[in-house]
């Protein structure tokens, strides 16, 4: 048997050599999850950050923020406290002319940041809605921006509602260019998923929040299964962390408990542009005191997922 031993484990060294070392223990890429197996084109990831988390400083600071933190791409919050006022300022306003957009479009690009993402800042079953929504497309058409986003409650007969209205815009958002991308707000991927696919409209997809699935269930749903119901109607990501311990708390991506690797690699090979938009970047626990301090955020956030995009794509 002493004979043998080093005989075979030359033949093995030369079986692998020759690529016949699988065959006879099995493929490696055969026992890597699903989600891991490449099916096309690597997507074209887009890190962006929100200017949300900056909603206490002038929008002229979250954007130098998000500039000097060295993001490419932008995507526009809701509201931002400026000089003299005691409430936030609308970034856009739901009734504000489409050239206000396009002012705000280019004052992004001007600082050299893409903008990929503007909120609605209405639910889909509000009596004025389909308005509000129609208007929003406009405005992102003028600004050149490519997602309008949208959420709410499918409790009682919103769900029916959330349907009709979309039937509605999508042929309005695919006829400027738009996409109306639905997240889960106190729901699931799984609900948001079933409402798209009912709804059948190329100008209506689903934008994935795993913070929100998290939260929203008290981590009794987990992302990483629930992400894999609705994956193939994913153009854009909301991304937050989230943690059940020290706090039960949203956080910055690689903070909290989600998985960002497995999460992403649902969608790693697409051959899409996909935006990655940055909603909370916080810290567990920790305030951020000043604006530099939400810089220094934006910037670990922008950096963890560039390593996650990179070994996704290795």
């Amino acid at each position: 048997m002493s004979d043998i031993l080093p005989f075979d484990r030359r033949q093995l060294l030369q079986a692998g050599a020759a690529g016949v070392f699988g065959l006879a223990f099995g493929s490696a890429r055969a026992k890597q999850p699903a989600e891991q197996k490449p099916k096309g084109q690597p997507t074209k990831f887009q890190i962006a950050c929100m200017t949300l988390p900056y909603s206490q400083y002038p929008l002229e600071r979250a954007l130098a923020g998000i500039k000097s933190a060295g993001y490419q791409y932008v995507a526009w919050g809701t509201s931002h406290k400026e000089p003299g006022e005691t409430k936030g300022a609308p970034v856009m306003p739901a009734d504000a002319p489409p050239g206000k957009a396009k002012e705000l479009g280019q004052r992004c690009r001007d600082l050299g940041l893409e903008p990929l993402m503007m909120f609605s800042g209405i639910y889909p079953e509000d009596p004025k809605g389909i308005d509000v929504l129609t208007q929003r497309i406009k405005q992102a058409a003028a600004g050149g921006v490519a997602h309008v986003l949208t959420f709410g409650h499918t409790s009682g007969d919103n769900r029916k509602v959330w349907v009709e209205r979309f039937k509605q815009l999508g042929p309005v958002a695919r006829d400027h260019g738009v996409l109306i991308v639905v997240k889960q707000h106190g729901e699931t991927g799984q609900v948001t998923g079933e409402i798209v696919r009912e709804v059948a409209d190329e100008g209506i997809k689903v934008n994935y929040d795993a913070g929100n699935v998290m939260d929203y269930t008290k981590g009794k749903v987990n992302p990483l299964d629930d992400i894999q119901t609705c994956a193939e109607l994913i153009r854009s990501f909301c991304i937050k962390d989230h943690r059940m311990f020290p706090v039960n708390q949203d956080c910055g991506p690689g903070l909290g408990e989600i998985d960002h690797y497995r999460l992403l690699a649902n969608v790693a090979f697409t051959g899409l542009a996909m935006p990655l938009c940055c909603e909370n970047i916080s810290a567990p626990a920790i305030r951020a005191a000043k604006p530099e301090e939400i810089d220094a955020l934006a910037r670990r956030a922008r950096e963890f997922l560039e390593l996650v995009v990179r070994g996704l794509h290795a």
